[in-house]
């Protein structure tokens, strides 16, 4: 059976993921319908904003982590969330390029995947 506390924690970190969520789309759709920045270029813009923000919320709220080194600590959750940019890049790539998929639903079915990916690898590596 799934430990209550674990269950807490992903969906802690699923509220935090869907507020950036909220920041990453924003910012994407800015930077790639307003500014007509490169898809890929705005994509990654958006993520990596969110996933600053993400961090502060998740190590506060989520995890309540009181590791004095905050840096290699945001270092560590920066690392996974780029390997989740990677294979969020990948699905974007795969749905809308090569099976023609709106740009946006395949944006949200990647970012359902990195999300997983990433609460586990913090879970078991970042906030351990």
């Amino acid at each position: 059976m799934i430990d209550e506390i674990f269950l807490c924690k992903f969906l802690k970190f699923c509220i935090v993921g869907f507020s950036g969520m909220i920041i990453d789309f924003g910012t994407t759709w800015i930077l790639k319908e307003k500014i007509n920045v490169n898809k890929y270029i705005a994509n990654s813009s958006g993520f990596i904003l969110a996933t600053s923000s993400n961090y502060l919320l998740n190590r506060f709220w989520t995890f309540h982590s009181g590791n004095p080194r905050i840096a290699t600590e945001y270092v560590s959750f920066i690392l996974i969330s780029l390997v989740g940019l990677a294979i969020n890049n990948l699905i974007i790539f795969l749905l809308n390029e090569k099976m023609k998929i709106n740009f946006y639903l395949s944006k949200l079915i990647a970012v359902g995947v990195v999300t997983i990916w990433n609460f586990f690898m913090n879970y078991m590596i970042t906030f351990r």
